[in-house]
């Protein structure tokens, strides 16, 4: 289950101190097998419970709660009101200007992205539960609760500026900003979906939850899946094992080849039995 968006400076909510005499107690009833279980998943925990923002660096990364950050002159992000209207609103969250460090503040400026199934077209969910969609003549809004094509984005890498994307639409245009036409003007820009071709005012980065990033989840699996001890593994062998036996089989468990190496190692050990 998703968790619930939370932002910089929000609370957090206090936890109940436990007395000394009732930790002792509880300390007493579980044991050392269950101290050490609480201990060995945690970390796993908080890999799964991570709600810092990182920018998606590759196109498949886009999924999950998702920031798309503009390419106006004083760092911007797309939103959309609950009444459906798109608009561009400025981030808080940022360290010194730099859009690679932005976070939400205001969740109108988050979307949920995802895939749909068969196709490489993204779609994107507003926090009132309606998706983005790019009319005919360009214009965005919030307003559908199903998909057509209207709904549907390719996200697509900008060839000479890694880390940054261009939203496409089925008609293959562009969503865009509108900078104000006087450089004095103090209204926000306009976002809208119909440049025909790639340029600055296209050019976008997008940061997405790191718990939802492809990349780190694969890297949080390996990580679970070397974690067995030396004893478990001498169980599975029947006999002692050499370092380099130990990193065979845990690199094995990795890459999905463990019950074959297991049994080369089972069969090695049968053969210097009776050798």
């Amino acid at each position: 289950m998703v968790k619930p968006l939370s932002f910089k400076g929000d609370k957090k909510p206090k936890k109940r101190k436990r007395t000394a005499e009732s930790a002792t107690d509880n300390a007493d009833d579980a044991g050392p097998s269950s101290a050490q279980v609480r201990r060995v998943n945690q970390p796993e925990d908080e890999d799964a419970n991570d709600d810092s923002w990182v920018s998606a660096d590759v196109a498949t990364d886009v999924v999950g709660p998702v920031m798309i950050v503009l390419p106006t002159d004083k760092p911007s992000a797309l939103a959309c009101d609950p009444s459906g209207k798109v608009f561009v609103i400025s981030i808080e969250n940022i360290v010194d200007g730099n859009p690679t460090s932005a976070e939400p503040h205001d969740v109108r400026m988050v979307w949920v992205a995802n895939k749909i199934s068969g196709t490489d077209h993204i779609r994107f969910k507003g926090h009132h539960g309606r998706y983005l969609a790019c009319d005919k003549i360009g214009a965005l809004s919030a307003t559908s609760e199903a998909i057509s094509p209207l709904e549907c984005f390719i996200v697509i890498a900008t060839a000479d500026t890694p880390g940054t994307f261009q939203l496409q639409t089925l008609r293959e245009t562009f969503v865009t900003i509108k900078p104000p036409v006087s450089a004095k003007s103090t209204a926000p820009a306009e976002v809208r979906g119909d440049e025909d071709a790639i340029t600055f005012n296209t050019t976008m980065r997008i940061r997405m939850q790191a718990r939802f990033k492809p990349k780190l989840k694969a890297s949080k699996e390996e990580k679970a899946l070397s974690k067995i001890s030396r004893r478990e593994l001498e169980d599975a062998v029947g006999r002692r094992l050499d370092e380099d036996e130990v990193r065979i089989l845990k690199k094995a468990r990795r890459e999905g080849d463990y019950h074959e190496k297991l049994l080369d190692l089972k069969v090695k050990n049968r053969h210097d039995k009776f050798g």
